[in-house]
């Protein structure tokens, strides 16, 4: 990833609190990712708070979903050379706190997305950038494959809030 396909990923991230970096390498053990909301969130300002930004990005996420298919197909095909692919998805921890996260595939097995966090994370503490996790293929909100020349396929979410942030004239 170079600094042209950077800006949509750092604008999202922050956000959602958090600042990407390309991962260096993964860590030994991998760790299964809480991507759903715990029952403690039902009911508080951080539920009314996701409720909301989900609203927001429905559209984005519907068009990811449908075509996330596709890209799996790919992945598993072998990407060409310099090709990474990113996915986005959502960790919660106990105290229902949550950040959206870039997780670089490493392996996607059935239902199951292995990869390394490519986020900073801000609001939950108990992972840590290029950390191995483990979540559920129907958690991911987005996709993006980035090229070596800074091209960047997929990344709806980022392009909506890309239009969002010009619409508002930030």
């Amino acid at each position: 990833m170079n600094s042209s396909s950077l800006p949509r990923f750092l604008f999202f991230s922050v956000l959602a609190g958090s600042t990407l970096l390309v991962p260096a390498q993964v860590q030994a053990q991998k760790k299964a990712a809480p991507t759903e909301q715990p029952s403690g969130l039902a009911g508080t300002e951080q539920a009314d708070v996701l409720r909301e930004w989900d609203k927001t990005i429905a559209k984005p996420v519907k068009q990811a979903q449908k075509t996330l298919p596709s890209v799996k197909k790919r992945y598993a095909a072998g990407l060409p050379a310099g090709q990474t692919l990113y996915l986005t998805t959502r960790l919660f921890d106990s105290n229902g706190q949550f950040e959206q996260v870039f997780v670089q595939v490493t392996s996607w097995q059935g239902n199951e997305v292995t990869g390394t966090l490519a986020n900073h994370l801000e609001l939950v503490q108990q992972y840590q950038p290029n950390q191995a996790i483990t979540f559920p293929e129907q958690a991911v909100l987005d996709w993006t494959i980035t090229t070596p020349d800074g091209r960047e396929e997929g990344n709806f979410v980022g392009k909506f809030i890309d239009q969002l942030q010009q619409s508002s004239g930030q």
